[in-house]
């Protein structure tokens, strides 16, 4: 159980958003290679936002997904502009998973306040979460480029904080992502990681305090 939670911040792709399922859009196209381009996009999106935060040479989310896009079409033999501009349209309105919307209800009606914080832009957040019909659930979307830099970056935890006006440990963090998990809880969110495949923890200096396998699990382990 975590105790003392006020807020729940949600991280938004991999967590809430299926993105696997936007490159399964376009199977048709990529046959094979359709696990191999989610992959290596996912890599090298993530990668990008790590290596711009260390130059200080931010851009946002969208260009990064992009610039990452082209690189994974390039890799694998992949350069046709009509299928780049089907997978980069298909990411303004990713496919929600199956229990997000249920679970964010249940967390609304037990008296929890919901934000997202991501490092999407506020344009693809807003498009995002307007097509899955979960706008409105949430008492704030928070992008990373108020501050100009992406996660783990302190500074983009503490947007939550400045948002809502609370102690780090009265905010539940969750996220698929282990690094993502690592660098909330080391800022001081009690951090809940949806481990849906069962992956290791990672080995960095601070871990999920709670591990479901799927959104559903998450409003019973959690208490005002």
């Amino acid at each position: 159980m975590l105790s003392g939670i006020a807020v729940c911040v949600f991280d938004a792709y991999g967590t809430l958003f299926d993105i696997e399922r936007i490159t399964a859009g376009s199977k048709g196209a990529l046959g094979d290679r359709t696990t191999a381009l989610h992959e290596l996009w996912r890599l090298k999106q993530l990668e990008y936002t790590w290596l711009r935060s260390l130059m200080g040479r931010h851009t946002d989310f969208w260009h990064v997904t992009g610039e990452s896009l082209d690189y994974a079409l390039g890799a694998l033999g992949l350069p046709d502009p009509a299928l780049r501009a089907r997978l980069m349209e298909a990411y303004l309105a990713p496919p929600v998973f199956p229990d997000a919307v249920a679970t964010l209800e249940k967390l609304r009606a037990a008296g929890f306040r919901l934000a997202i914080l991501s490092n999407g832009s506020p344009t693809m957040l807003t498009s995002a979460t307007a097509n899955a019909g979960l706008f409105e659930l949430f008492d704030a979307v928070l992008s990373v480029e108020a501050v100009g830099v992406y996660k783990p970056h302190p500074s983009v935890y503490r947007l939550a904080l400045d948002k809502f006006n609370c102690h780090p440990s009265q905010i539940a963090f969750v996220s698929s992502n282990g690094w993502d998990i690592a660098g909330a809880s080391a800022f001081g969110f009690q951090a809940l990681w949806v481990n849906r495949r069962a992956a290791p923890r990672e080995a960095l200096p601070a871990g999920a305090h709670a591990e479901v396998k799927t959104l559903a699990e998450i409003p019973a382990l959690l208490r005002t």
